[in-house]
């Protein structure tokens, strides 16, 4: 994902800034606790198609 696309993404619940995981295939709201999934270069905003954030992943 290009650095460009990633500054203008926000997340779809909190409109707060989403972070790439090391992996580049999730972008992470870490105050909602979600992780987005990025499907052949194309992050799926969905809410109903994230997962929950480990305490881990959160803590990050």
């Amino acid at each position: 994902m290009q650095k460009l696309m990633l500054g203008l993404l926000v997340c779809p619940l909190c409109k707060g800034k989403l972070t790439l995981n090391d992996g580049r295939t999730e972008l992470h709201c870490r105050p909602d606790g979600l992780a987005f999934p990025i499907i052949d270069e194309v992050p799926v905003m969905l809410e109903g198609r994230a997962r929950t954030l480990t305490t881990e992943e959160r803590i990050g």
